[in-house]
């Protein structure tokens, strides 16, 4: 990287996260600094994560060391959102974990993209990051449903129903609102965005073909994924007997 790219970076960088700043904090908007404290964090990280895996990012162990602390991250991060206890952190993580092994398993094992260590990398990296959000969403929308009907649901309790019946169409609600946002990726894609792990590819000298090869597969196990990992961490939270507290924004 030359040093007028590497300034320009940092300026550029550092430009978009005081818009960042400034829409937020003219609009009153509550925590306007974390967005700019995320790409601050995310900055670094990146730096430190770039210069690790120039050297370990075609060794096996490694490579899987660097999965399981993504997974790790991610799923402690997604913990917290929900309401950070173990319990819940043992859920989202065996939440996370099924969706993730099975949607690597079959990515691997059909032979759609070749297993190796760089392919492993990166294709665990994206599923891993969109695991984690998808987890939060399902349990906060859930919770949030749940709190907002608990009249209703309450209702459905003194008829007789068990807790997980009294929640089945809000579960089921929020199951496709956390999935929302990856439907409207996939369906989406080539159209109104260019994918990173697409365009990555292409500037990596993949041909376009090839890349566009790669980048369904991707998306195809982000659904997975989602689906697996969201139905999964809302099941896990039905069983509800008490009206649950609203969770912190």
């Amino acid at each position: 990287m030359t040093t007028v790219a590497f300034w320009g970076t940092i300026l550029g960088v550092v430009l978009l996260a005081a818009v960042t700043w400034g829409v937020l904090g003219g609009y009153g908007v509550p925590h306007r600094w974390a967005p700019a404290m995320a790409i601050l964090r995310g900055a670094v990280q990146l730096a430190a994560i770039s210069v690790i895996l120039s050297g370990v990012i075609t060794n096996p162990t490694f490579v899987a060391l660097a999965l399981l602390v993504m997974f790790s991250v991610a799923g402690i991060t997604a913990a917290r959102r929900l309401g950070w206890n173990w319990r819940n952190l043992r859920r989202v993580g065996a939440s996370m974990s099924l969706g993730i092994g099975v949607s690597m398993g079959i990515i691997f094992a059909s032979g759609a993209i070749e297993l190796t260590p760089r392919y492993a990398l990166a294709i665990g990296g994206i599923i891993i990051g969109n695991s984690m959000t998808t987890a939060v969403l399902a349990g906060r929308r859930f919770t949030g449903a749940v709190n907002d009907h608990w009249e209703e649901v309450e209702g459905w309790l003194a008829l007789g129903a068990t807790p997980r019946q009294a929640t089945l169409d809000l579960a089921r609600g929020a199951v496709y609102s956390a999935l929302i946002p990856s439907i409207d990726q996939t369906k989406t894609t080539g159209l109104v965005t260019l994918p990173g792990a697409f365009v990555g590819a292409i500037f990596g000298g993949v041909s376009p073909l090839e890349a566009g090869r790669f980048q369904i597969v991707v998306l195809a196990g982000i659904m997975a994924t989602g689906a697996i990992t969201a139905v999964s961490v809302v099941a896990s939270r039905a069983n509800v007997r008490t009206r649950p507290a609203p969770l912190d924004r």
